[in-house]
């Protein structure tokens, strides 16, 4: 009788990152994310200090794992995830600025209570720039300009957009970072 080896299931990360990279399997990649996700979502959390958001960036952390770990050499994949998590969200904070006419417009301008909403409302009264924000969000795509304002004045999460709206996931961020810069193009026409 001959005994085959069996196939062992890997234990270490560095062990999950061979298999996954020898094999492409999706379930491998799945298990060591899934022992590491708690620790990207509170990078995420930490960052961007919004749940919805912050499970967001979580799946797709995942998602650009499927790639990246196929093409980098990890030694010390908590280090190098935690560091990718980080990097991540630096870049969607980045991406949420927006310099309209010399004022830049944070989306945290715009996600605050209603009290602070109106301050901020004020501060752009005073700076001239209300009327010509508003003229220049009515003058987006219709897309883009519902997508704008649910997320911004609305305080819709892009799941929540995508449900009301019937677009694709990835639809709804591509609507918002582009009326985004069109906003910014509109703004500095304008002066």
């Amino acid at each position: 009788m001959q005994f085959f080896k069996r196939k062992s299931k890997p234990q270490t990360d560095a062990e999950y990152i061979a298999a996954y990279q020898a094999s492409g399997d999706l379930n491998v990649l799945g298990e060591l994310y899934s022992r590491n996700m708690e620790m990207v979502f509170a990078v995420c959390y930490k960052y961007l200090r919004d749940e919805e958001e912050s499970k967001d960036a979580t799946m797709e952390i995942f998602e650009q794992l499927v790639n990246d770990l196929r093409k980098h050499e990890v030694s010390n994949f908590k280090s190098w995830l935690h560091s990718v998590a980080r990097n991540y969200c630096l870049m969607q904070l980045r991406a949420r600025k927006v310099e309209i006419g010399g004022l830049q417009i944070i989306e945290e301008d715009f996600m605050e209570n209603e009290a602070d909403l109106h301050l901020n409302h004020e501060k752009l009264i005073i700076e001239g720039n209300l009327e010509k924000l508003e003229g220049c969000i009515k003058k987006l795509d219709e897309e883009q300009k519902t997508c704008v304002e649910l997320f911004y004045l609305q305080e819709k999460c892009y799941k929540e957009i995508a449900d009301q709206t019937g677009f694709d996931l990835n639809k709804v961020k591509s609507y918002i970072q582009n009326g985004k810069r069109n906003l910014k193009i509109c703004m500095e026409r304008k002066n």
